[in-house]
Protein backbone atom coordinates (compact mmCIF):
# COMPACT_ATOMS: atom_id res chain seq x y z
CA UNK A 1 0.00 0.00 0.00
CA UNK A 2 1.28 3.53 -0.62
CA UNK A 3 2.64 6.13 1.93
CA UNK A 4 -0.87 7.86 0.52
CA UNK A 5 -3.36 5.92 0.84
CA UNK A 6 -1.62 4.83 4.78
CA UNK A 7 -2.10 8.82 5.66
CA UNK A 8 -5.52 9.22 4.17
CA UNK A 9 -6.13 6.14 6.30
CA UNK A 10 -4.69 7.58 8.91
CA UNK A 11 -6.65 10.80 8.85
CA UNK A 12 -9.81 8.96 8.40
CA UNK A 13 -9.09 7.19 11.52
CA UNK A 14 -8.52 9.53 13.42
CA UNK A 15 -11.65 11.73 12.13
CA UNK A 16 -13.14 8.12 13.22
CA UNK A 17 -11.98 8.63 16.99
CA UNK A 18 -13.26 12.52 17.20
CA UNK A 19 -16.68 11.18 15.89
CA UNK A 20 -16.91 8.99 18.82
CA UNK A 21 -15.89 11.35 21.53
CA UNK A 22 -18.39 13.72 19.66
CA UNK A 23 -21.59 11.51 19.55
CA UNK A 24 -20.19 10.60 23.49
CA UNK A 25 -20.54 14.26 24.61
CA UNK A 26 -22.82 15.80 22.18
CA UNK A 27 -26.28 14.37 23.53
CA UNK A 28 -28.58 16.38 24.39
CA UNK A 29 -26.67 19.49 23.08
CA UNK A 30 -28.36 22.92 23.51
CA UNK A 31 -27.28 26.49 23.83
CA UNK A 32 -26.20 25.94 27.48
CA UNK A 33 -24.18 22.49 26.61
CA UNK A 34 -22.35 24.46 23.31
CA UNK A 35 -21.54 27.69 25.27
CA UNK A 36 -20.99 26.65 28.50
CA UNK A 37 -20.94 23.01 28.70
CA UNK A 38 -23.12 23.10 31.88
CA UNK A 39 -19.77 24.37 33.65
CA UNK A 40 -18.98 20.83 34.28
CA UNK A 41 -15.45 20.67 32.24
CA UNK A 42 -12.56 18.95 34.90
CA UNK A 43 -10.10 21.57 34.96
CA UNK A 44 -7.16 18.82 34.59
CA UNK A 45 -8.93 18.34 31.18
CA UNK A 46 -9.48 21.49 30.51
CA UNK A 47 -5.52 21.90 30.74
CA UNK A 48 -4.16 19.43 29.00
CA UNK A 49 -6.80 20.20 26.13
CA UNK A 50 -5.24 24.07 25.92
CA UNK A 51 -1.98 22.73 25.47
CA UNK A 52 -2.70 21.80 22.19
CA UNK A 53 -5.17 24.57 21.40
CA UNK A 54 -2.05 27.22 22.11
CA UNK A 55 0.12 25.48 19.93
CA UNK A 56 -1.98 24.93 17.15
CA UNK A 57 -0.67 23.68 13.69
CA UNK A 58 0.81 26.31 12.96
CA UNK A 59 3.62 25.35 15.96
CA UNK A 60 4.00 22.37 14.93
CA UNK A 61 5.01 23.08 11.50
CA UNK A 62 6.74 26.66 12.17
CA UNK A 63 8.39 26.39 14.90
CA UNK A 64 11.47 23.82 14.46
CA UNK A 65 12.37 25.99 11.06
CA UNK A 66 11.64 29.06 13.13
CA UNK A 67 15.43 28.11 14.47
CA UNK A 68 16.96 28.86 11.70
CA UNK A 69 15.78 32.69 11.46
CA UNK A 70 15.68 33.49 15.21
CA UNK A 71 17.79 30.26 17.52
CA UNK A 72 15.94 29.36 20.08
CA UNK A 73 15.73 32.96 21.20
CA UNK A 74 11.90 31.88 20.84
CA UNK A 75 12.37 30.92 24.61
CA UNK A 76 12.45 34.30 25.58
CA UNK A 77 9.17 35.10 24.66
CA UNK A 78 7.89 31.67 25.72
CA UNK A 79 9.27 32.30 29.37
CA UNK A 80 7.05 35.80 29.09
CA UNK A 81 4.36 33.44 28.13
CA UNK A 82 4.19 32.25 32.01
CA UNK A 83 3.95 35.38 33.56
CA UNK A 84 1.40 36.14 31.14
CA UNK A 85 -0.65 33.14 32.07
CA UNK A 86 -0.07 34.00 35.71
CA UNK A 87 -1.85 37.87 35.25
CA UNK A 88 -4.75 36.16 33.28
CA UNK A 89 -5.26 33.54 36.25
CA UNK A 90 -5.64 36.12 38.88
CA UNK A 91 -6.74 39.32 37.31
CA UNK A 92 -8.75 38.11 34.39
CA UNK A 93 -10.94 35.21 35.65
CA UNK A 94 -11.61 36.32 39.07
CA UNK A 95 -13.32 39.54 36.61
CA UNK A 96 -15.09 37.31 34.61
CA UNK A 97 -16.38 34.73 36.96
CA UNK A 98 -17.57 37.45 39.30
CA UNK A 99 -19.76 38.50 37.05
CA UNK A 100 -20.44 34.56 35.24
CA UNK A 101 -19.85 35.52 31.68
CA UNK A 102 -20.42 33.24 28.38
CA UNK A 103 -18.61 35.71 26.25
CA UNK A 104 -15.94 38.00 28.36
CA UNK A 105 -16.64 40.81 26.12
CA UNK A 106 -20.03 41.13 27.64
CA UNK A 107 -17.85 42.73 31.24
CA UNK A 108 -17.00 45.67 28.30
CA UNK A 109 -20.81 46.07 28.03
CA UNK A 110 -21.14 46.14 31.85
CA UNK A 111 -18.48 48.96 31.97
CA UNK A 112 -17.90 50.88 29.22
CA UNK A 113 -21.43 50.65 27.07
CA UNK A 114 -22.77 48.26 24.29
CA UNK A 115 -20.82 49.71 21.67
CA UNK A 116 -17.72 49.16 23.16
CA UNK A 117 -18.71 45.31 23.81
CA UNK A 118 -19.94 45.21 20.18
CA UNK A 119 -16.53 46.99 19.22
CA UNK A 120 -14.42 44.67 21.15
CA UNK A 121 -16.12 41.50 19.70
CA UNK A 122 -16.28 42.47 16.40
CA UNK A 123 -11.78 43.15 16.90
CA UNK A 124 -11.94 39.73 18.29
CA UNK A 125 -13.69 37.90 15.14
CA UNK A 126 -11.50 39.83 12.66
CA UNK A 127 -8.72 38.99 14.65
CA UNK A 128 -9.61 35.03 15.02
CA UNK A 129 -10.82 34.69 11.71
CA UNK A 130 -7.67 36.27 10.15
CA UNK A 131 -5.20 34.34 12.47
CA UNK A 132 -6.43 30.82 12.60
CA UNK A 133 -7.61 30.86 8.65
CA UNK A 134 -3.74 31.57 8.45
CA UNK A 135 -2.67 28.33 10.47
CA UNK A 136 -5.58 26.61 9.10
CA UNK A 137 -3.89 27.51 5.10
CA UNK A 138 -0.60 26.16 6.44
CA UNK A 139 -1.87 23.01 7.33
CA UNK A 140 -4.19 22.44 4.45
CA UNK A 141 -1.01 22.91 2.20
CA UNK A 142 0.38 20.41 3.76
CA UNK A 143 -2.15 18.24 3.83
CA UNK A 144 -2.51 18.60 0.25
CA UNK A 145 0.95 17.97 -0.80
CA UNK A 146 1.34 14.61 1.73
CA UNK A 147 -2.18 13.07 0.35
CA UNK A 148 -5.11 15.17 -1.49
CA UNK A 149 -2.58 15.87 -4.47
CA UNK A 150 -2.18 12.46 -5.06
CA UNK A 151 -6.34 11.41 -4.84
CA UNK A 152 -6.33 14.82 -7.62
CA UNK A 153 -8.18 16.74 -4.71
CA UNK A 154 -7.75 20.51 -5.78
CA UNK A 155 -6.80 22.79 -2.91
CA UNK A 156 -9.93 24.27 -2.26
CA UNK A 157 -11.96 21.01 -1.83
CA UNK A 158 -9.33 20.04 1.03
CA UNK A 159 -9.86 23.21 2.76
CA UNK A 160 -14.06 22.68 2.28
CA UNK A 161 -13.48 19.07 3.44
CA UNK A 162 -11.93 19.56 6.41
CA UNK A 163 -13.84 22.20 7.89
CA UNK A 164 -17.18 20.52 7.03
CA UNK A 165 -15.27 17.72 9.10
CA UNK A 166 -14.50 19.99 12.18
CA UNK A 167 -18.37 21.41 11.48
CA UNK A 168 -19.67 17.81 11.74
CA UNK A 169 -18.17 16.95 15.02
CA UNK A 170 -18.37 20.24 16.96
CA UNK A 171 -22.24 21.26 15.41
CA UNK A 172 -23.87 19.24 18.84
CA UNK A 173 -21.96 19.70 21.58
CA UNK A 174 -20.00 22.85 21.18
CA UNK A 175 -17.68 24.00 23.97
CA UNK A 176 -18.29 20.43 25.59
CA UNK A 177 -16.73 18.76 22.69
CA UNK A 178 -14.22 20.66 22.68
CA UNK A 179 -12.63 19.70 25.84
CA UNK A 180 -12.47 16.13 25.34
CA UNK A 181 -11.29 16.43 21.56
CA UNK A 182 -8.86 18.65 23.02
CA UNK A 183 -7.38 16.63 25.14
CA UNK A 184 -7.65 13.88 22.78
CA UNK A 185 -5.38 16.06 19.83
CA UNK A 186 -3.16 16.92 22.51
CA UNK A 187 -1.76 13.41 23.29
CA UNK A 188 -1.59 12.64 19.41
CA UNK A 189 0.17 15.54 18.99
CA UNK A 190 2.31 15.54 22.01
CA UNK A 191 3.41 11.61 21.63
CA UNK A 192 3.94 12.85 17.64
CA UNK A 193 6.48 15.37 18.81
CA UNK A 194 8.19 12.99 20.62
CA UNK A 195 7.85 9.85 18.60
CA UNK A 196 9.90 12.04 15.76
CA UNK A 197 12.36 13.59 18.00
CA UNK A 198 13.50 9.97 18.89
CA UNK A 199 13.08 8.61 15.33
CA UNK A 200 15.74 11.38 13.86
CA UNK A 201 18.01 11.12 17.35
CA UNK A 202 18.26 7.34 15.94
CA UNK A 203 18.83 8.58 12.54
CA UNK A 204 21.61 10.50 13.62
CA UNK A 205 22.71 7.45 15.44
CA UNK A 206 23.17 9.62 18.82
CA UNK A 207 21.48 8.18 21.96
CA UNK A 208 20.65 10.21 25.41
CA UNK A 209 23.56 12.03 26.60
CA UNK A 210 24.63 12.81 22.23
CA UNK A 211 21.27 14.42 22.09
CA UNK A 212 22.11 16.98 24.44
CA UNK A 213 25.67 17.42 23.42
CA UNK A 214 24.62 17.83 19.56
CA UNK A 215 21.73 20.22 20.41
CA UNK A 216 23.90 22.22 23.27
CA UNK A 217 26.69 22.89 20.94
CA UNK A 218 24.59 24.38 17.80
CA UNK A 219 24.99 27.56 17.22
CA UNK A 220 21.13 27.96 17.02
CA UNK A 221 20.79 26.89 20.88
CA UNK A 222 21.48 30.62 21.69
CA UNK A 223 18.56 31.63 23.98
CA UNK A 224 19.04 34.73 25.44
CA UNK A 225 20.27 37.91 23.10
CA UNK A 226 21.13 40.68 25.75
CA UNK A 227 22.61 42.86 22.81
CA UNK A 228 21.22 44.84 20.10
CA UNK A 229 18.44 46.68 22.31
CA UNK A 230 17.05 47.96 18.88
CA UNK A 231 16.37 44.93 17.25
CA UNK A 232 13.69 42.59 17.55
CA UNK A 233 14.76 39.53 19.56
CA UNK A 234 15.99 41.47 22.36
CA UNK A 235 15.97 39.71 26.01
CA UNK A 236 13.43 42.81 27.23
CA UNK A 237 11.25 43.08 24.27
CA UNK A 238 10.68 39.27 23.86
CA UNK A 239 9.74 38.49 27.23
CA UNK A 240 7.92 41.94 27.91
CA UNK A 241 5.76 40.90 24.56
CA UNK A 242 5.34 37.12 25.68
CA UNK A 243 3.71 38.84 28.72
CA UNK A 244 1.01 40.52 26.74
CA UNK A 245 0.86 38.18 24.18
CA UNK A 246 -0.96 35.71 26.60
CA UNK A 247 -3.12 38.41 28.37
CA UNK A 248 -4.57 39.39 24.93
CA UNK A 249 -4.11 36.55 22.96
CA UNK A 250 -5.68 34.40 25.83
CA UNK A 251 -7.46 36.89 28.34
CA UNK A 252 -8.65 38.47 26.28
CA UNK A 253 -9.65 36.37 23.23
CA UNK A 254 -12.99 33.97 23.61
CA UNK A 255 -11.54 30.97 21.83
CA UNK A 256 -8.85 30.78 24.58
CA UNK A 257 -10.91 31.82 27.22
CA UNK A 258 -14.52 29.84 26.89
CA UNK A 259 -13.12 26.72 27.86
CA UNK A 260 -11.45 28.13 31.18
CA UNK A 261 -14.86 29.79 31.74
CA UNK A 262 -16.67 25.88 31.35
CA UNK A 263 -15.31 24.81 35.17
CA UNK A 264 -16.74 24.40 38.14
CA UNK A 265 -15.40 27.64 39.71
CA UNK A 266 -12.43 29.68 39.61
CA UNK A 267 -10.29 28.03 41.79
CA UNK A 268 -10.38 25.18 39.48
CA UNK A 269 -9.94 27.36 36.61
CA UNK A 270 -6.93 29.08 37.86
CA UNK A 271 -5.49 25.75 38.38
CA UNK A 272 -6.13 25.10 35.17
CA UNK A 273 -4.65 28.46 33.66
CA UNK A 274 -1.64 28.10 35.58
CA UNK A 275 -1.11 24.10 34.94
CA UNK A 276 -1.01 24.97 31.18
CA UNK A 277 1.10 28.12 31.19
CA UNK A 278 3.78 26.35 32.99
CA UNK A 279 3.67 23.29 30.09
CA UNK A 280 4.41 26.02 27.51
CA UNK A 281 7.76 26.29 27.29
CA UNK A 282 8.91 22.91 27.86
CA UNK A 283 6.15 21.85 24.59
CA UNK A 284 7.85 24.85 22.57
CA UNK A 285 11.34 23.72 23.43
CA UNK A 286 10.85 20.44 22.17
CA UNK A 287 10.00 21.82 19.19
CA UNK A 288 13.05 23.73 18.92
CA UNK A 289 15.41 20.91 19.72
CA UNK A 290 13.75 19.57 16.92
CA UNK A 291 14.16 21.90 14.61
CA UNK A 292 18.52 21.73 15.82
CA UNK A 293 18.41 17.74 14.34
CA UNK A 294 16.87 18.55 11.43
CA UNK A 295 19.17 21.51 10.98
CA UNK A 296 22.22 19.37 11.49
CA UNK A 297 20.89 16.49 10.22
CA UNK A 298 20.33 18.54 6.68
CA UNK A 299 23.66 19.65 7.43
CA UNK A 300 24.95 16.16 7.30
CA UNK A 301 23.67 14.85 4.36
CA UNK A 302 24.25 17.59 2.55
CA UNK A 303 20.56 18.74 1.78
CA UNK A 304 19.51 21.83 0.64
CA UNK A 305 16.39 23.18 2.32
CA UNK A 306 14.30 25.72 1.29
CA UNK A 307 14.43 29.48 2.59
CA UNK A 308 10.85 29.43 3.59
CA UNK A 309 11.26 28.00 7.39
CA UNK A 310 7.76 26.89 7.40
CA UNK A 311 8.65 24.32 4.84
CA UNK A 312 12.19 22.84 6.15
CA UNK A 313 10.09 20.14 8.83
CA UNK A 314 7.53 19.37 5.88
CA UNK A 315 10.44 18.85 3.15
CA UNK A 316 12.68 16.69 4.89
CA UNK A 317 9.49 14.47 5.86
CA UNK A 318 8.16 14.35 2.14
CA UNK A 319 11.18 13.72 0.69
CA UNK A 320 11.35 10.33 2.31
CA UNK A 321 14.99 10.63 4.49
CA UNK A 322 13.15 9.49 7.32
CA UNK A 323 11.11 6.53 6.19
CA UNK A 324 7.47 5.83 6.53
CA UNK A 325 6.80 5.82 10.31
CA UNK A 326 7.68 9.80 10.47
CA UNK A 327 5.43 10.55 7.46
CA UNK A 328 2.30 9.29 8.91
CA UNK A 329 3.31 10.41 13.04
CA UNK A 330 4.07 13.87 10.68
CA UNK A 331 0.70 14.01 9.09
CA UNK A 332 -1.22 12.45 12.61
CA UNK A 333 0.16 15.30 14.38
CA UNK A 334 -0.44 18.23 11.87
CA UNK A 335 -4.15 16.97 11.65
CA UNK A 336 -4.27 16.67 15.60
CA UNK A 337 -2.92 20.11 15.81
CA UNK A 338 -5.04 21.68 12.91
CA UNK A 339 -8.21 20.45 14.02
CA UNK A 340 -7.88 21.77 17.79
CA UNK A 341 -7.05 25.18 16.77
CA UNK A 342 -9.93 25.65 14.28
CA UNK A 343 -12.48 23.75 15.91
CA UNK A 344 -12.08 25.79 18.65
CA UNK A 345 -12.08 29.03 16.75
CA UNK A 346 -15.42 27.75 14.85
CA UNK A 347 -16.94 27.70 17.93
CA UNK A 348 -16.26 30.68 19.93
CA UNK A 349 -16.74 32.98 16.83
CA UNK A 350 -19.95 31.09 16.68
CA UNK A 351 -20.55 32.33 20.50
CA UNK A 352 -19.27 35.66 20.01
CA UNK A 353 -21.31 36.45 17.28
CA UNK A 354 -24.69 34.78 18.37
CA UNK A 355 -24.50 36.44 22.10
CA UNK A 356 -21.93 39.67 21.46
CA UNK A 357 -23.65 40.27 18.09
CA UNK A 358 -26.67 39.26 17.76
CA UNK A 359 -27.77 38.93 20.84
CA UNK A 360 -29.63 35.75 20.54
CA UNK A 361 -31.25 35.21 24.09
CA UNK A 362 -33.77 37.82 22.69
CA UNK A 363 -35.32 35.56 20.39
CA UNK A 364 -35.75 32.75 22.85
CA UNK A 365 -37.85 29.66 21.21
CA UNK A 366 -35.51 31.08 17.65
CA UNK A 367 -32.04 30.75 19.91
CA UNK A 368 -30.81 27.45 18.84
CA UNK A 369 -31.90 27.53 15.53
CA UNK A 370 -30.14 30.64 14.87
CA UNK A 371 -26.53 28.95 16.69
CA UNK A 372 -27.16 26.59 14.27
CA UNK A 373 -27.26 29.45 11.36
CA UNK A 374 -24.40 31.12 12.49
CA UNK A 375 -22.64 28.03 13.15
CA UNK A 376 -22.76 27.14 9.14
CA UNK A 377 -22.31 30.38 7.91
CA UNK A 378 -18.83 30.94 9.87
CA UNK A 379 -17.46 27.51 8.08
CA UNK A 380 -18.52 29.52 4.71
CA UNK A 381 -16.52 32.57 5.65
CA UNK A 382 -13.69 30.42 7.27
CA UNK A 383 -13.24 29.14 3.43
CA UNK A 384 -13.06 32.08 2.05
CA UNK A 385 -10.45 33.53 4.38
CA UNK A 386 -8.60 30.42 4.04
CA UNK A 387 -8.45 30.85 -0.12
CA UNK A 388 -7.48 34.29 0.18
CA UNK A 389 -4.76 33.89 2.75
CA UNK A 390 -2.67 31.15 0.32
CA UNK A 391 -1.24 34.35 -0.92
CA UNK A 392 0.70 35.42 1.87
CA UNK A 393 4.17 35.37 0.48
CA UNK A 394 6.04 35.54 4.09
CA UNK A 395 9.07 33.24 5.76
CA UNK A 396 6.89 32.23 8.62
CA UNK A 397 3.34 31.77 9.76
CA UNK A 398 4.15 32.02 13.19
CA UNK A 399 5.67 35.44 13.07
CA UNK A 400 2.63 37.13 10.62
CA UNK A 401 0.53 35.47 13.37
CA UNK A 402 2.07 37.66 16.05
CA UNK A 403 2.17 40.79 13.79
CA UNK A 404 -1.66 40.75 13.15
CA UNK A 405 -2.16 40.21 16.72
CA UNK A 406 -0.13 43.31 17.38
CA UNK A 407 -2.65 45.36 15.16
CA UNK A 408 -5.77 43.57 16.08
CA UNK A 409 -5.80 42.54 19.82
CA UNK A 410 -3.70 46.44 20.33
CA UNK A 411 -7.73 48.38 20.87
CA UNK A 412 -8.88 45.31 22.82
CA UNK A 413 -5.82 45.47 25.27
CA UNK A 414 -6.67 48.92 25.53
CA UNK A 415 -10.84 48.69 26.35
CA UNK A 416 -9.94 46.04 28.93
CA UNK A 417 -7.02 47.62 30.37
CA UNK A 418 -9.09 51.19 30.55
CA UNK A 419 -12.04 49.54 32.06
CA UNK A 420 -10.25 47.59 34.81
CA UNK A 421 -7.66 50.88 35.93
CA UNK A 422 -9.19 53.72 35.20
CA UNK A 423 -12.04 55.38 36.99
CA UNK A 424 -13.30 57.54 33.82
CA UNK A 425 -16.07 57.10 31.34
CA UNK A 426 -15.30 57.30 27.42
CA UNK A 427 -18.17 59.12 25.83
CA UNK A 428 -19.38 55.86 23.87
CA UNK A 429 -19.86 57.58 20.27
CA UNK A 430 -16.02 57.83 19.81
CA UNK A 431 -14.91 54.46 21.17
CA UNK A 432 -15.04 52.63 18.16
CA UNK A 433 -13.22 55.76 16.41
CA UNK A 434 -10.05 55.18 18.45
CA UNK A 435 -10.08 51.50 18.05
CA UNK A 436 -9.80 52.27 14.62
CA UNK A 437 -7.21 54.89 14.71
CA UNK A 438 -4.50 53.65 16.95
CA UNK A 439 -3.48 50.52 14.89
CA UNK A 440 -3.44 52.55 11.93
CA UNK A 441 -0.90 55.17 13.88
CA UNK A 442 0.72 51.85 15.01
CA UNK A 443 1.27 50.85 11.51
CA UNK A 444 2.53 54.30 10.45
CA UNK A 445 4.84 54.32 13.19
CA UNK A 446 6.17 51.03 12.46
CA UNK A 447 7.11 52.40 8.73
CA UNK A 448 8.64 55.51 9.36
CA UNK A 449 10.71 55.42 12.87
CA UNK A 450 13.09 52.70 11.51
CA UNK A 451 13.68 55.26 8.52
CA UNK A 452 14.21 57.99 11.04
CA UNK A 453 16.27 55.80 14.49
CA UNK A 454 17.00 52.66 13.01
CA UNK A 455 14.90 51.14 15.56
CA UNK A 456 12.78 48.24 15.03
CA UNK A 457 9.51 47.38 16.26
CA UNK A 458 8.90 43.51 17.38
CA UNK A 459 5.63 42.04 18.82
CA UNK A 460 6.38 45.06 21.17
CA UNK A 461 3.91 47.08 18.98
CA UNK A 462 0.94 45.34 20.59
CA UNK A 463 1.83 47.38 23.79
CA UNK A 464 2.30 50.27 22.46
CA UNK A 465 -1.61 49.53 20.52
CA UNK A 466 -2.85 49.25 23.65
CA UNK A 467 -1.06 52.08 25.07
CA UNK A 468 -2.43 54.33 22.30
CA UNK A 469 -6.13 53.05 22.84
CA UNK A 470 -6.07 53.58 26.39
CA UNK A 471 -4.75 57.29 25.78
CA UNK A 472 -7.57 57.92 23.41
CA UNK A 473 -10.22 56.67 25.87
CA UNK A 474 -9.40 59.03 28.34
CA UNK A 475 -8.79 62.03 26.18
CA UNK A 476 -12.82 61.49 25.34
CA UNK A 477 -13.91 60.44 28.64
CA UNK A 478 -16.14 62.00 31.15
CA UNK A 479 -15.91 61.50 34.86
CA UNK A 480 -16.72 58.20 36.81
CA UNK A 481 -19.99 57.90 37.25
CA UNK A 482 -21.53 55.67 40.11
CA UNK A 483 -23.83 54.31 37.69
CA UNK A 484 -21.21 52.69 35.59
CA UNK A 485 -20.02 50.51 37.85
CA UNK A 486 -16.38 48.85 36.93
CA UNK A 487 -15.34 46.29 39.41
Amino acid sequence: MSLHWLSLITIITYFGLLLLVSWLTGRGGSNDVFFRAGHKSPWYLVAFGMIGASISGVSFVSVPGYVGLTQMTYLQMCLGFFLGYVVVAYVLLPVYYRRGLTTIYSYLADRLGQRSRKTGAAFFVLSKLARASASFCLVCMILQQFVFAFLGVPFWLTVVLLLLLVWFYTRRGGIRTLVYTDTLQTLCMLATLVAVICIVAHEMHLDLPGLWQTVSQDPRSKIFEWGDWQGKQTFWKQFLSGIFIVIVMTGLDQDMMQKNLTCRDLRSAQKDMCSYGACFAPVNLLFLVLGILLYQFAASKGILLPAKTDEVFPSLVSDGYFGYGVTLLFVLGITAAAFSSVDSALTALTTTLCIDILDIDRYQNRAEQMRKRVHIAVVAVFVVATLLFRRFNGTSVLDAIYVMASYTYGPLLGLFAFGLISKRQPQERWIPAVCIASPLICYALSVTVPRWTGYTFGYELLILNGLLTYIGLLTLSLRYSKRKIAH
